[in-house]
């Protein structure tokens, strides 16, 4: 699961209403070279929700070169968007658990793929 993919995942627990962002306990991730595309990952910041992108690079140790907070003409700053397109589309987490952080449900990451389902009387 890319970090692109956790920052467009909720949980759907029945009754929960804060299901966002859902904390990543890793137990594999890997780095794996995509080729850089300026375009598509200025088009995609403003889409995101920063502060998720930045705690999920926290929550699997990736955060070194990711600043807090987007800079301002973020769009002409290739040493950003480069740092971006590294957290959003080279990591990748293999396996490990989202946790719901209203219900502390967790969803399992198997083969980078997460679980999203839940059991009938969930």
């Amino acid at each position: 699961m890319r970090l692109l993919t956790h920052n467009m995942l909720a949980s759907h627990v029945k009754g929960v209403k804060k299901g966002f962002p859902l904390a990543i306990e890793a137990t594999n991730v890997v780095v794996k070279a995509v080729d850089f595309n300026p375009d598509f990952i200025s088009r995609m910041i403003p889409r995101l929700e920063w502060s998720a992108l930045f705690q999920a690079a926290q929550w699997i140790g990736h955060a070194d070169k990711l600043p807090a907070t987007v800079p301002e003409g973020f769009e002409e700053n290739e040493e950003f968007l480069k740092a971006a397109h590294h957290c959003l589309m080279e990591i990748e987490v293999m396996e490990g658990h989202l946790v719901c952080p209203e219900s502390s449900h967790k969803f399992p990451i198997l083969n980078g793929i997460p679980n999203m389902l839940l059991a009938a009387d969930e």
